[in-house]
């Protein structure tokens, strides 16, 4: 790994979920000035948007999933790990809760949402080879 925020333990990606993709889109690329690019990894059927700045990303964006209804519009944050299930079993014994079970993300890696034992709710991530570049 050649990107210092692709090790373990390190803060590595941070997205937006909301209720209004489109005004979200059209705030934040007024405001930081990023351009915003489907993700050509996304899920079928997600409209998941890249927010890039000088042509790197830096951010994601997306609408609150249907089974998430009622949460609030927020940023979100993942935690880079070596290996998601291992992390999630470690987490789980040390009493946080699995919001998200370990599931793929085609072309870039693993993921998992978590929450601990105070209530705060991170996800974690671990990147295919190939993207870590």
């Amino acid at each position: 790994m050649s990107n210092p925020t692709l090790r373990h333990g390190t803060f590595s990606w941070c997205e937006l979920l909301t209720t209004d993709p489109a005004a979200a889109k059209d705030f934040y690329a007024n405001l930081f000035d990023w351009t915003l690019e489907p993700a050509p990894n996304a899920p079928p059927g997600v409209d998941y948007s890249v927010a890039k700045l000088d042509g790197e990303p830096v951010a994601g964006m997306m609408a609150i999933p249907p089974g998430a209804a009622g949460m609030p519009p927020h940023w979100g944050s993942y935690i880079t790990v070596n290996d998601v299930d291992a992390t999630v079993a470690r987490a789980t014994a040390l009493g946080a809760s699995v919001c998200v079970p370990p599931q793929d993300i085609p072309k870039l890696g693993r993921f998992s949402m978590l929450q601990d034992p105070q209530g705060a709710v991170f996800g974690i991530i671990s990147y295919l080879p190939t993207h870590c570049g």
